[in-house]
Formats: C-alpha cells, structure tokens, sequence
C-alpha cells in the first residue's frame, strides 16, 4: 500500500526538480538575452529586416549539382507576419505568413503574368507561426503561446561545454539550442525538421548583435547533406511594413 506521506514526498521532490529545471532555463535565456543586447532593447523589437545573398547546390537540367548565388530579402514582423523574396535567374520566389495564412508564389522575372500560388497547409503554417516567433520573441514568453522551455542541462558539443534547451512550440514543432554557459552565446541550433544552424560573424545593428553569416545544414534522404549559407549583407530592426505584403495575392502582380 502506498502511504499518503510518501505520494506527497514524491510529488513534491519532483516538483523540486521541475522548478529548479526551469530555473536553470531561465538563467541561460536571461544570459543569452544580454549578450544579443538585453530585455529593453530587444522588447521593443517589431520587425526585423534582412538583405543578403544565398549560396547553395542545385541542379542544372542534366542533373548535375552547380554552385548558385541568389539575393534573399527576409522580413518578420509582430504579430506572425514573415516574408522571404528569393530572387534567381529567371524566376522570383515569395514565401509569406499573414497570421494563420501561408502561401508561395513562383513568378517569371520578365513575363509578370506567369505565376502560380499555393496555400500551405495548416502544419506548415504552424511551422511558420513557430518560425516567426523564434525571429522577434530572442528565446523568451513561448509559454505565453502554449508552448513550454525544456531545460537539458550542460551537454558537450564538439568538444566543448554547452547549455542545451529546448523550445517546444507543439508536438513536431521544437527548436533546440546550444548557448555557451558562460557568455550566453547562441552556438548551434537543431530543429526537428532535420536542420541544423549555425551562426557566424557579429554585426551590431540597434544595439542588437545580429551574424554575418547563417549556415544551414540537412540532412537529403540519400545521406547527403545539402548546405544553404545565407550571407547577410544589410540589417534594418523596427522599419514599418504595409500589411499587403504578407496579405495572399488574390490577381496577378501589375
């Protein structure tokens, strides 16, 4: 038989472990916050703007990988809007969230009507909504969205000391992040989409630390990797952004 005593004994030496677990959570977000630039300078952030150049593998129609650059613009901005213009060679592709509506349009650079547009399904908005909130929240208040902060405690990651937390915005939907226990220096980031990002370089914009350089990494079904490096050449924080550009496009572009 199993004593009221002991039951209370337990619930409350777990509930030790839990608070001291969020505890140590929110000594490394307090830490990692001050070293981007601080509570009073990143709660005033609304929008964040991003200009640059992507470099990357694809294929060329004989099917042989090729390097290619393309310029990147990239917009957040509260409350869950994201925009993504990634310019080619002949094409120009926008991938946007307005709120709880995610949608992509592919449209030739000199023909501007040839263009198609797709909606995204709600876990991939949901992914979006995650992503946006990653950009402009700097690691603090998902509990206000329904999501919670897991505490790993310090783990080794090539070769060296690391305090592993995880941002889970749902089931399927977590961000997992690396900072250094010392500086509060965001290292490395995990999703559970198979990514893996790292940050380079420092540019001080606003009196936030923002990187030079943003190396993704995932993993093909094929066992290959395929690795996307964003280099960012122009950093603007708080420039106001008309609701149109995340709103769907109804008619073709004029």
């Amino acid at each position: 038989m199993i004593s009221l005593r002991s039951t209370l004994g337990v619930l409350f030496a777990s509930s030790l472990l839990i608070s001291s677990a969020l505890a140590n959570a929110d000594a490394i977000i307090t830490k990692a916050r001050a070293y981007l630039g601080g509570d009073e300078v990143l709660n005033g952030v609304r929008s964040i703007r991003y200009a640059g150049v992507v470099d990357t593998l694809e294929k060329d129609a004989d099917g042989a990988e090729k390097p290619v650059k393309h310029d990147i613009e990239i917009i957040f901005q509260k409350e869950f809007q994201q925009r993504i213009v990634l310019t080619k060679d002949q094409v120009v592709e926008t991938t946007a969230l307005d709120d709880y509506e995610a949608w992509h349009r592919v449209q030739e650079k000199n023909d501007a009507s040839r263009w198609r547009t797709v909606l995204f399904q709600k876990n991939r908005v949901k992914q979006f909504r995650a992503s946006s909130w990653e950009n402009l929240a700097f690691f603090r208040g998902i509990e206000r969205l329904g999501g919670s902060v897991v505490d790993h405690g310090i783990v080794q990651i090539e070769g060296r000391a690391a305090h592993k937390v995880g941002f889970v915005h749902e089931p399927g939907i977590v961000y997992v992040r690396y900072f250094d226990p010392e500086t509060g220096k965001l290292l490395y980031t995990e999703t559970d989409q198979g990514a893996r990002i790292r940050e380079e370089g420092e540019k001080i914009v606003s009196g936030i630390r923002f990187p030079e350089r943003i190396i993704n990494v995932t993993t093909l079904p094929d066992g290959k990797e395929r690795v996307v490096t964003i280099t960012i050449r122009e950093v603007s924080v708080n420039e106001p952004f008309s609701a149109d550009l995340f709103r769907v496009p109804l008619n073709a572009p004029r």
